[in-house]
């Protein structure tokens, strides 16, 4: 359901967290206590990261603080005493330092961002609500009379060589916020428990989501699913042990 939500300040990456800034960090992080479920794919360097699973783009945001000597987010214990570096443990939100650090965004903070300051639109963009293969990477179709490109199925421009067909970090216009790619090219993990009420009964102040649950949100849209999927308000869901050629994500600070 329509709702308003209050949130406390915050800075997103413009864009989605390329190959080459996952390796960079990665690389930092295996030779400083870290282990991840995968090495993370990109089909260039200026490609988002893909194959990556929520627990490894948790761990990643930690090891980026850390390589940047920033005081981290994600802790095994509600004490704060131990840094999230290894394993898949499910990290509970009192578990978070929410002050400090490289972090998921929660939904609300996705949204929020994917909305470029402005309420009542389909998609990341405020001058129309139609979308096309101009403004996003995505997988065309007549089954939406929203989608009015002229070009159909996979984005003609990066449906080349094998999967995935991502396209470079940047390469569409931005947002009014200045971020990029909030529509297509890969879904971005949240933080947040997935639950299907959770806009009915979450808190209206710097929502974090439920305190348990088997998925965690993704949102965002991706290169091979329809203009429905890639919609401001959609949510989605997986396990966070998943890790395929059309998820990735961006951080945030506070």
């Amino acid at each position: 359901p329509l709702h308003a939500v209050s949130l406390s300040a915050f800075y997103m990456d413009q864009y989605e967290v390329t190959k080459a800034l996952w390796d960079e960090v990665y690389n930092w992080a295996i030779t400083n206590g870290y282990s991840f479920d995968n090495a993370g794919l990109g089909k260039a360097a200026t490609h988002p990261v893909q194959m990556v699973t929520w627990y490894d783009c948790v761990k990643w945001c930690n090891a980026r603080s850390e390589k940047e000597r920033r005081v981290p987010a994600y802790y095994t214990n509600a004490a704060h005493t131990g840094v999230y570096q290894g394993g898949a443990t499910d990290v509970q939100n009192d578990w978070v330092n929410w002050s400090s650090g490289y972090r998921l965004p929660t939904e609300a903070e996705w949204e929020k961002a994917a909305r470029g300051g402005s309420a009542g639109h389909r998609f990341s963009w405020t001058n129309t609500d139609e979308i096309t293969h101009s403004r996003a990477n995505y997988y065309s179709t007549t089954d939406d009379a929203y989608d009015t490109s002229t070009t159909r199925g996979n984005h003609p421009t990066f449906a080349v060589g094998s999967f995935p067909y991502t396209s470079p970090v940047g390469y569409f216009a931005p947002n009014a916020y200045g971020l990029y790619d909030m529509v297509g090219n890969v879904s971005e993990w949240c933080w947040d428990w997935y639950d299907a009420g959770a806009y009915s009964s979450g808190s209206p102040t710097d929502p974090r989501g439920p305190a348990s649950g088997t998925w965690r949100v993704d949102r965002g849209g991706r290169w091979d699913y329809k203009a429905f999927y890639g919609r401001t308000a959609y949510r989605n869901y997986y396990s966070p042990t998943f890790g395929d050629n059309v998820m990735g994500f961006r951080s945030v600070l506070p």
